[in-house]
């Protein structure tokens, strides 16, 4: 692999309705890109679009399905300064720090871009403030050989880099480099949307603060907080203030609204004093002015322990949201996704929610193979991670997932062996069947 270069230039972005190309003979083998049958296959789905008809001989309703997989090793370094200075010296599933450059520890946020790439942005590094001053904030432009039940490597290549950085001192505490590169003690970045001329919204947990950024990693203002709302890391908590939100806590998912002037970002945890632990608030931020707007909802989760993972708009009114527990391997029950409405409540007055798909049961139609000591390759496809973070609508009926590997912690598909960066795409015949 190529080193890859800083960048300091405009993109080409696409909107994140596009849908990444898969290899030709996949899409022609299966009739239509959005499916990996053949149309009228017995015992499978139907016309692609068309669920099966109940009772209708040969046919059965449509299921969520891996479409394509690509991997990215755990130990791709990248040039930049020695990282992993302050954790243990220890070997930990295979690899021991320090680490010889920058790791990529996975994606906690994705975009896409004209040519097929993918715009992956991943978190603070190891974990904490404390641990992490030595892990540089960045966002990675990848390109994905897909492999899928008709071939392909299987692999990810790393195009370019845009360094997170602050040389016009918009943030107003102190940061950990003299050269104001930002650090995962500064900002622990978790989510990411484009906001106008080329540039970036980023949802993050330390504060939590929404960040904005030129096309090329600048930051354009001051963080903003949200009001009322402050997580032990935060740099607005004052002295003997007790903070509200628990640590790791804040914008892990952030929506943006068809136009990009309306963000809506979600707190991954419960507030502390809220007696519900299952109830997560939905913020409403007004992009163009850079504020609140005031307006909030209610997303509940299925169980008080499991996290607000990411978010993304399907219109004007429908939320894909990703849902996750924090395990992994064969621990792990819940990486879902669902859809909200915005104009349904229950009687709580929450989000009404559906389930689409279940990341743990995708039907495999020869994508991958279960391999000695492997979990999950096999039938069905499961995508086991603690931290799966990134789920990113394609259009139709494709999404784009991917995962945070909490490098070197996370061992979920193999065990005693790092977990590499995975993105899948999938097929989920129900957002074809409600456009």
């Amino acid at each position: 692999m190529r080193s890859p270069r800083l960048i300091l230039r405009s993109l080409p972005l696409l909107a994140a309705a596009s849908v990444l190309a898969l290899p030709a003979a996949s899409a022609q083998a299966h009739g239509h890109g959005d499916h990996p049958w053949k149309p009228g296959h017995p015992g499978k789905p139907g016309k692609p679009g068309h669920p099966g008809k109940p009772g209708h001989p040969g046919t059965q309703p449509a299921a969520p399905t891996l479409l394509a997989r690509a991997t990215l090793s755990a130990t791709t370094y990248l040039p930049g300064p020695v990282s992993g200075t302050a954790l243990a010296p220890t070997t930990l599933n295979g690899v021991t720090p320090p680490f010889p450059g920058q790791p990529i520890p996975g994606f906690s946020g994705v975009l896409t871009e004209r040519d097929g790439t993918v715009l992956g942005l991943p978190d603070n590094g190891f974990g904490t403030k404390g641990n992490s001053a030595d892990f540089l904030l960045a966002i990675h432009r990848v390109k994905a050989d897909w492999r899928t039940a008709r071939g392909g490597a299987g692999t990810i290549a790393v195009r370019d880099t845009i360094a997170l950085r602050d040389p016009d001192r918009k943030v107003p505490f102190a940061l950990t480099r003299e050269d104001r590169r930002l650090t995962g003690a500064d900002f622990d970045v978790e989510s990411i949307q484009r906001g106008d001329r080329g540039s970036f919204w980023i949802g993050e947990e330390f504060g939590p603060y929404l960040l904005h950024v030129d096309r090329t990693g600048k930051v354009l203002e001051a963080p903003v907080p949200l009001p009322g709302v402050k997580s032990p890391q935060s740099n607005e908590l004052a002295a003997g203030e007790t903070p509200n939100l628990p640590p790791s806590g804040g914008y892990e998912a952030m929506a943006a609204m068809p136009g990009g002037r309306t963000l809506l970002p979600i707190l991954e945890k419960a507030l502390t004093t809220e007696a519900d632990q299952t109830r997560h608030l939905v913020q409403e931020f007004d992009a163009r002015r850079s504020r609140y707007t005031g307006r909030t909802w209610t997303y509940r989760t299925e169980r008080p322990d499991t996290f607000v993972a990411d978010a993304q708009a399907l219109d004007h009114r429908r939320l894909l949201v990703l849902e996750r527990d924090n395990f992994g391997g064969p621990q792990a029950q819940i990486k879902k996704l669902y859809v909200v409405d915005l104009r349904k409540t229950d009687a709580t007055g929450a989000l009404v929610k559906t389930e689409v798909a279940d990341l743990l049961n995708l039907r495999n139609p020869g994508v991958t193979q279960e391999l000695p000591g492997t979990y999950g390759l096999g039938q069905p496809f499961k995508f086991p991670f603690v931290s799966v973070e990134s789920a990113l609508h394609l259009g139709g009926g494709r999404v784009l997932v991917a995962n945070d590997n909490n490098f070197p912690n996370d061992a979920g598909r193999q065990p005693g062996k790092a977990d590499d960066t995975e993105l899948i795409q999938i097929d989920v015949p129900a957002l074809r069947r409600w456009r």
